[in-house]
């Protein structure tokens, strides 16, 4: 028999699984965000990383994304699903992933861009909606 403890670590790690994806702080990115732990989220990045949310100018620095994300990335959850990587004639790393993100009000198709540095912090990511201009619009809160 297994301790709850044990269950509840073995589907949380069963859940952060992206097929094609073995990077950690990629897992840890998502298992951090999508538990509302938006320090750690932040601390994955580069002291000088970027994070390109939908609709916005980039965000630079841990403290800066920290902040961006306690004020925007309240009940946001993430369901990547599969993913490229690719290392960049630099070293980098390239990765992109598809899936979902959900919010209190709609659910969309989401791609993920990252770029670790060699040291594998995230040293730039960018979030891209996948709508039409029409399901964009649709997707328009009521005031």
């Amino acid at each position: 028999m297994t301790s709850p403890e044990l269950i509840s670590l073995t589907q949380l790690k069963e859940e952060f699984q992206i097929d094609g994806i073995t990077e950690t702080s990629i897992l840890s990115y998502f298992e951090t965000l999508n538990a509302g732990e938006f320090e750690a989220t932040a601390a994955l990045f580069a002291v000088d990383g970027v994070m390109r949310p939908p609709f916005e100018s980039d965000i630079v620095g841990t403290d800066a994304i920290a902040a961006y994300l306690k004020q925007e990335g309240q009940n946001i959850k993430a369901y990547p699903n599969t993913g490229i990587a690719e290392t960049l004639e630099n070293g980098d790393i390239q990765i992109q992933i598809t899936g979902k993100a959900q919010t209190s009000w709609c659910s969309v198709n989401v791609l993920w861009l990252f770029i670790l540095n060699q040291q594998r912090q995230i040293f730039y990511t960018r979030i891209k909606i996948l709508a039409s201009p029409q399901e964009l619009l649709s997707l328009r809160r009521e005031k």
